[in-house]
């Protein structure tokens, strides 16, 4: 696989980001992953980068983005917080990564069994780390179809929650970020949401959150 240039980068349109990573996650989960040359990939990127995609996901070591989307060194922007929450400086990231180094795709990443998701639906209060679920709160308040157990005992409430929380996350990018929505409504970049699911490996894929004119 040939590390990225920016002829490459600039050739690359968001349907075909998304098919890249699509293709990268099948690829993962049937263990045919690409046989890549990593420390020549660190040379050749050595004196710039031109990633294809940024993708936020969560802190969870089970859901390494590079990994899972089977990408090597300079292929993608990786975003981890606990949660795939969204706040000031992550949408500055995500506005640097786009608008400036030439990425073409957006994705926000949840997962199975977010222990960031369990936190919030257990209200969890500790430190720093209120502040941070607190952000998820809503997500937990628009699940309305769980009426028993809204705990983390609960593992369907919990998964409902994670989705709602990524389909929170991708509308919250596009209303806290003109620059961005502005990039995707020209057809610059698009943007989607999505579950990895951490025992099978498999990335899904939100049509309904998916926007790219």
């Amino acid at each position: 696989m040939k590390t990225l240039t920016k002829e490459m980068q600039a050739a690359i349109t968001p349907t075909m980001a998304l098919n890249l990573l699509d293709e990268g996650n099948k690829r993962f989960i049937n263990n045919l992953k690409i046989n890549r040359n990593l420390l020549q990939q660190a040379n050749e990127t050595s004196d710039g980068q031109h990633p294809f995609a940024v993708i936020l996901s969560c802190i969870d070591s089970r859901t390494s983005v590079e990994l899972i989307f089977d990408q090597g060194l300079g292929d993608v922007f990786s975003i981890r917080i606990a949660g795939n929450i969204i706040n000031e400086d992550i949408l500055g990231s995500m506005e640097f990564a786009c608008k400036v180094a030439g990425s073409k795709f957006i994705v926000v990443l949840g997962h199975s069994k977010c222990g960031a998701i369990k936190g919030a639906c257990d209200h969890v209060e500790m430190g720093n780390l209120t502040t941070l679920l607190n952000k998820i709160q809503p997500a937990v308040g628009d699940e309305t179809s769980e009426t028993e157990n809204r705990n983390s005992s609960n593992s369907e409430f919990v998964e409902k929650v994670a989705v709602i929380n990524v389909k929170r996350t991708v509308n919250a990018i596009m209303e806290l970020s003109p620059i961005l929505r502005e990039m995707i409504e020209r057809g610059e970049i698009g943007i989607i949401g999505g579950i990895h699911d951490i025992a099978t490996g498999e990335v899904v894929f939100f049509d309904d959150t998916l926007i790219i004119n």
